[in-house]
């Protein structure tokens, strides 16, 4: 894995439309291919000059003002293209819908150097490597199949990062929970890092907000399947919040523990949830405003078949009961 840093050298000049405007505001509507984050960078080096001095983000601007810009990019990691299929649901010139299947990971990691989704997507299209994480807006773990968005273009990287930092993506999953739910809900609370397990991530008062939003799609005997959908996006957020609420995502050895049985459960019912060994969280559904045209589009996908057949089962369960 190579890096490489660039150059960056621009003069314009603000025109009277953003007279009053802050100048970082001004500066992002004004150079679109780079995020707020990297020019807010770039004033507070000293990267950014007014009229030949340098100037707080915060100042607001007349019209008229010379920008010079001269900065260098950070290194960015330069991974290797790899000919991994794709289960691709949707493209055009600005974005990417990935159907990612499980046990593929995301993003190139301590013990996944490469097979990634970001490997197959930087052969898939070639101008990927040119954006951050090439292209990738948001992320699925490991063993979480489902939907993901890929940016292809910068300024449809921006626009769509922009409404994940919003709360406007939407981001729809289906998981089948121990124990039956009364009812939908909300559970808001925070999330951070173990403080004694640094791999998994816990409820905590000092951590970042998190807000998970679920209603009830089927009940069965002793589980039930859930709608779900997320307003942040915090790492494994669903599977803590279900097992802060003590309804843990069936398959899942890290937050939800041993697989638990009940009295009068069918053989078949015991089998398939001792073997089954992911999470059972499918990101069915995916909408966003098109960073082009500014329509609103959702896509939505089937169940895999694993989870189909899980579903399959508890209903059998259910026959079996009401047979007695």
């Amino acid at each position: 894995m190579n890096t490489d840093s660039k150059k960056i050298q621009h003069t314009f000049t603000i025109s009277d439309t953003h007279a009053n405007e802050r100048l970082d505001q001004a500066l992002a509507k004004l150079m679109p291919d780079y995020s707020r984050t990297l020019i807010q960078e770039w004033l507070q080096a000293g990267a950014i000059l007014i009229n030949g001095k340098t100037a707080k983000g915060k100042t607001r601007v007349k019209g008229g003002e010379t920008v010079t810009i001269e900065a260098v990019s950070k290194p960015q990691p330069q991974y290797q293209a790899q000919a991994i299929p794709l289960n691709v649901v949707y493209e055009d010139e600005a974005l990417i819908i990935i159907n990612k299947p499980v046990g593929m990971v995301v993003h190139p990691g301590a013990g996944n150097a490469d097979l990634t989704l970001l490997n197959a997507l930087l052969h898939h299209a070639q101008e990927l490597h040119t954006l951050p994480r090439a292209g990738i807006i948001h992320r699925l773990d490991k063993d979480t199949s489902g939907l993901l968005v890929i940016a292809k273009t910068p300024s449809a990287y921006k626009n769509i990062s922009y409404q994940l930092k919003k709360r406007t993506l939407l981001r729809e999953y289906q998981a089948i929970v121990y124990g039956i739910m009364i009812s939908g809900g909300t559970v808001d609370a925070p999330i951070d890092r173990h403080p004694l397990q640094r791999k998994r991530m816990a409820v905590i008062d000092t951590g970042k907000p998190a807000v998970t939003h679920y209603r009830i799609a089927e009940k069965f005997r002793a589980h039930t399947r859930l709608k779900i959908r997320l307003e942040t996006g915090r790492t494994h957020q669903i599977r803590v919040h279900m097992a802060y609420i003590h309804h843990p995502i069936v398959g899942d050895s890290v937050y939800g523990g041993r697989v638990q049985l009940f009295k009068g459960i069918t053989p078949e019912l015991t089998q398939v949830l001792r073997q089954f060994k992911r999470q059972a969280l499918h990101a069915f559904a995916l909408g966003l405003v098109h960073p082009v045209s500014n329509e609103f589009m959702r896509w939505e996908i089937d169940l895999p078949e694993d989870m189909q057949q899980l579903i399959h089962t508890l209903r059998d369960d259910m026959m079996n009961e009401q047979k007695e």
